[in-house]
């Protein structure tokens, strides 16, 4: 068929349009040729630009720096999303690069001293030149139509902070973790610089690129942030090594446990619980369940989960009673869950579970992440996608069918005594609650059992199970006698009905005593 005249030119205005819009089109291809460049380049560290003003400043200083809300990018624009910036500051000592992509083109978001409020801190305005920020912030009215919140906060290494609706600040995600835990000492990479796209007034998420940069790696990231009630960020990345390493750590989590329910606290305290994150669960290729719960152990732990073709994992917070923390100030129950749900197969690997001793709240001493068994060779790209959410709403990342454990709880072991006084015997107790909607069903004296394992370090000289009317499920009492209490003793337990699995697999560790 021929094309008339007028449709023609019609075909060639659209095809003019296209060409000149393409020429500004921003993608993940061009952030993945700045990655791989750079890695065949020899790794040149951030210069940091800051004055002993700043470099020296205590931590009640630099939070007087403030960002002024008018100041924001979008602030006046037809969209719901507005950006702040972070003032360098403290550790925080090295300038990102941060753009602007609209339709038009792509334009670096300039520094201004009067961007920021100071205080009471004296600045010499000499010091304040091509400064630079240190990071941003994503602000969309979360919880009110009238009122900006914080959504997301990329500030410092490659860390950031997703939180959905009534919820506050937990658990951080990591674009890349580079040997973490190894005695060679761990590698922090970096986000050098930003590209953030421009959105429409009737946009409901934000795209986000960003460019990593490390010693041994670099990496191209998109991340599509979609704020709701359970908020949550599309990743796609490409990692080039520069030099090959041992242990590369993807949708990296990390988090804080400092005591809780299954590890009381030592001190008299009046919170009976402290932490961002209790438990890491996992989902793997073959449908299995596993819930390992937490430990603030005497020693560095190291926990490996070997998993094909995961389906998800991540740091869960299944306790949500305010009255199981009673903290008014950090509010740990509307601390978000964070859990990795791959896209498409990763293939051969493992879950690995950090765990570092700490003294106090103000340390994150989790970290979990899925370690490919087949890494890259420098040059190679290895792409990975993955949808993160942050979520208050475990159940529902949960299979309906299978019981979860809703607690682990630490006792000394006792017994009961012909008097009825409950007689210590040295051992150890351990106290597990499954629930679920399956368990709920059942009659009291349904045929549940158990599957226990226990590793050689242990005695086991109890396996109770019994009906929880009140929650409506089972409750699994273990008592044991550990043989060396200078090895870790390892654990695990499910519910099932003959040959029909009703639980996920309660995985636990009892660390090291000194």
């Amino acid at each position: 068929m021929r094309a008339s005249g007028k449709t023609l030119g019609n075909l060639l205005s659209l095809c003019m349009a296209f060409v000149v819009g393409s020429g500004w089109a921003f993608s993940l291809d061009d952030v993945a040729q700045k990655a791989e460049k750079l890695a065949a380049e020899r790794y040149a560290a951030p210069q940091s630009n800051l004055p002993p003003v700043f470099r020296n400043m205590a931590f009640g200083d630099y939070q007087q720096l403030r960002f002024r809300g008018d100041k924001a990018l979008w602030h006046e624009a037809e969209t719901p999303f507005e950006l702040q910036f972070y003032h360098q500051g403290m550790h925080f000592d090295v300038p990102v690069r941060i753009n602007e992509v609209t339709a038009t083109g792509v334009n670096e978001v300039r520094y201004e001293p009067e961007m920021f409020d100071f205080g009471k801190v004296q600045i010499d305005p000499a010091a304040l030149e091509n400064l630079g920020f240190a990071g941003f912030k994503v602000l969309y009215p979360l919880n009110k139509a009238d009122k900006q919140d914080e959504l997301i906060t990329l500030l410092g290494a490659s860390y950031f902070r997703v939180v959905g609706k009534d919820q506050v600040y937990g658990l951080s995600a990591r674009g890349l973790a580079i040997d973490t835990a190894l005695p060679s000492g761990e590698e922090f990479p970096r986000f050098r610089e930003f590209w953030v796209e421009r959105p429409q007034a009737d946009r409901r998420n934000l795209v986000i690129y960003a460019l990593l940069d490390s010693p041994r790696a670099t990496g191209a990231y998109r991340m599509v942030v979609t704020p709701g009630k359970d908020s949550t960020v599309d990743v796609q990345a490409r990692v080039y090594l520069r030099e090959p390493v041992e242990k590369l750590g993807i949708g990296a989590l990390t988090s804080m446990y400092l005591f809780g329910a299954n590890q009381p606290s030592n001190l008299l305290n009046y919170r009976p619980q402290l932490h961002d994150s209790e438990g890491l669960a996992i989902h793997t290729g073959n449908d299995e369940w596993i819930w390992r719960p937490l430990n603030n152990p005497k020693r560095l732990s190291i926990s490996s989960y070997s998993v094909e073709n995961p389906r998800g994992f991540g740091l869960l917070q299944r306790t949500r009673d305010f009255g199981r923390y009673e903290d008014l100030d950090d509010r740990y129950e509307l601390r978000p869950s964070g859990w990795i749900e791959p896209v498409g197969d990763w293939g051969k690997g493992h879950v690995e579970l950090i765990e570092i001793p700490t003294p106090d709240e103000t340390n994150d001493n989790i970290v979990a992440f899925w370690v490919p068994e087949q890494r890259p060779e420098p040059g190679e790209s290895l792409n990975f996608e993955y949808r993160l959410h942050f979520t208050m709403d475990e159940p529902a990342l949960h299979d309906p069918k299978l019981a979860w454990v809703k607690q682990t709880r630490l006792s000394a072991g006792d017994v009961k005594q012909s008097n009825l006084i409950r007689q210590p015997d040295g051992s150890t107790a351990l106290i597990v609650d499954f629930v679920g909607p399956n368990l709920a069903k059942l009659p009291a004296d349904a045929p549940v059992s158990t599957q226990v394992s226990v590793d050689d370090n242990v005695e086991l000289v109890e396996n109770n199970l019994r009906h929880n009317p009140v929650s409506k499920g089972w409750r699994l009492t273990l008592r044991l006698r550990v043989k060396d209490p200078a090895r870790p003793v390892e654990l695990r337990a499910a519910l099932v009905d003959g040959e029909t699995t009703l639980s996920e697999t309660w995985s636990y560790q009892i660390p090291v005593h000194d």
